[in-house]
């Protein structure tokens, strides 16, 4: 049974805001929220698949004495490749010491040197240095274990883990509530849980290609249900493949942390070339965008890529990198001695739900925060660490704006049958879950062309209309509205790479911004063309 936490079992209804994940941002919207009554629905026990939780880098803050909020939205505009929505990013950035201290308060332990101070590092394409981390590389898993410490505190947070959320309930033009299917997604029977405020924290899309850092609950559903419900999407086209997965066929591929080349790690391919200061003045710390592409053409030549940390890290590998040590000694590898085979995996997707400075969307009643989101800060390539950063502001002004708009609680009937369908949710994918990773890594992945977009936007209608079943449904619409942007971009310009179309075009330099009915209109003409 799902456990159903913090609450005396006499509590007979349910709070009127409801948070849909239990990521950072979720917690910490509803820490923020305290002591207003939230319920927090988790497919998974709160911190368990998460992506939040594996992220390894840290906290992207300008708090170092030669650092400013000034140089950070630089920093923020140059990586995001012209079309950053710079207010957002300061809104960000600015804030970001602030929540710095909020997550220090609730007790995450990042490290310090020995004066006491916020020890920081760099990372690529960051002018200074600014990430705020956790025993090097271990910062995701110190920040959620104390984010949920704090939630089991606060009896004012209910958690009712293992309800998968399927359905947005819209009713005229506001998001009521919710349906969720309860078990871990496993019972027939499903749940409708009304609501006068829906905080959508899903999580991002990795799942939805077939090499990926993500867990398997990062398969976009929070994008797609958005989308079905009415809400504008931005931006969707933008995927950021981490150039360093470790390559040793694990699903999910585990991470080999953007700061080992902030050390001075290098990458090599099978002859020992130092390959990417053939392709960039910056090398390995060049934007994610770039250094993938890299990657991905010496693995694609059949000479490999390779991370040597042999020289800058050595054998102090195990105390300063040790998520990224445990992984490659699973996998017979010693990093302290040989380099880490890597390959591109899809990572963060700077696209999602549109959102303002305030974290709503575009139907009242329905705010979101994290990745599942699209608030422009990222434009079309996020800068290393600002996701964490991201999460946290916007989850924050989400609270603000509820408690302004929304100041008395009020509690409502709750866990009301919503029917009965078989579509039950399955950890292994699926046979058609299966074929659609597998087209979005071969025509949607690092390298696109016109030919293979209209291809995938062909395969993925045809999967839409083989497989009824709601989850599936929302899982394929993301993967539609990601091909459809990626088709309409006739350009390249940060995460979206289109070989026919390898450069920046001026009349491009804007964000996207699509309806779920516009997507379609697209699709339906690429498929009429092809039957014609």
């Amino acid at each position: 049974m799902p456990i159903d936490s913090f609450r005396p079992q006499s509590w007979n209804g349910i709070d009127d805001i409801v948070i849909v994940g239990g990521g950072l941002a979720g917690l910490f919207c509803a820490l923020k929220l305290a002591p207003r009554p939230v319920t927090i629905l988790a497919a998974a026990p709160i911190g368990q698949g998460a992506s939040s939780a594996w992220a390894q880098g840290g906290i992207a803050a300008a708090m170092s004495p030669g650092d400013t909020f000034d140089k950070h939205v630089a920093d923020t505009l140059e990586a995001g490749a012209g079309i950053v929505d710079e207010k957002m990013a300061r809104f960000m950035v600015s804030e970001g010491p602030a929540r710095i201290h909020d997550l220090l308060e609730y007790g995450v332990p990042f490290d310090r040197d020995l004066e006491g101070k916020l020890l920081l590092s760099r990372e690529a394409a960051h002018s200074e240095r600014r990430i705020v981390r956790v025993k090097g590389d271990m910062a995701g898993k110190a920040i959620m274990e104390a984010l949920i410490a704090a939630v089991r505190k606060t009896p004012s947070i209910r958690v009712l883990e293992g309800y998968v959320v399927e359905e947005l309930v819209r009713e005229g033009r506001f998001i009521s509530g919710v349906v969720a299917r309860p078990d871990a997604g496993q019972a027939k029977n499903r749940v409708h849980f009304p609501a006068r405020a829906v905080v959508l924290c899903s999580g991002g899309v990795g799942h939805l290609f077939a090499v990926t850092t993500n867990p398997w609950q990062a398969c976009g559903q929070g994008v797609g249900m958005a989308a079905r419900a009415g809400a504008i999407i931005a931006d969707p086209e933008f995927v950021q493949f981490h150039p360093t997965a470790i390559n040793i066929g694990r699903d999910p591929a585990p991470l080999a942390t953007e700061a080992l080349r902030g050390d001075g790690a290098h990458l090599i391919n099978s002859t020992g070339h130092r390959f990417m200061l053939d392709i960039h003045e910056d090398a390995e710390l060049a934007p994610r965008d770039i250094v993938s592409r890299g990657v991905f053409a010496e693995v694609q030549a059949g000479r490999g890529a390779f991370l040597d940390c042999t020289k800058a890290v050595g054998a102090h590998f195990p105390d300063m990198f040790p998520t990224v040590y445990a992984s490659c000694k699973a996998a017979g590898i010693d990093p302290v001695t040989q380099p880490i085979p890597v390959v591109p995996a899809v990572h963060y997707h700077m696209g999602g739900v549109l959102t303002d400075a305030e974290g709503r969307t575009s139907i009242d009643g329905l705010w979101a925060a994290g990745e599942v989101t699209s608030t422009g800060v990222h434009g079309a390539n996020r800068l290393a660490s600002n996701s964490l950063l991201e999460a946290v502001v916007f989850a924050a002004r989400i609270a603000e704006n509820i408690k302004g708009m929304l100041p008395e609680p009020k509690t409502n009937d709750w866990g009301k049958n919503a029917g009965e369908s078989d579509d039950l949710v399955t950890i292994e994918d699926s046979p058609a879950l299966t074929r659609l990773r597998r087209i979005m890594s071969d025509h949607v992945g690092v390298i696109r062309t016109r030919d293979g977009l209209k291809a995938a936007i062909r395969e993925i209608a045809a999967l839409e209309r083989e497989n009824s079943r709601m989850r599936f449904h929302n899982i394929v619409t993301t993967a539609k509205l990601i091909a459809t942007g990626a088709y309409l971009r006739e350009e390249s310009r940060g995460g979206h790479y289109r070989s026919d179309f390898p450069e920046q075009k001026a009349n491009w330099k804007h964000r996207t911004f699509l309806t779920l009915a516009e997507a379609e209109k697209v699709v339906a003409d690429v498929v009429e063309t092809a039957a014609a």
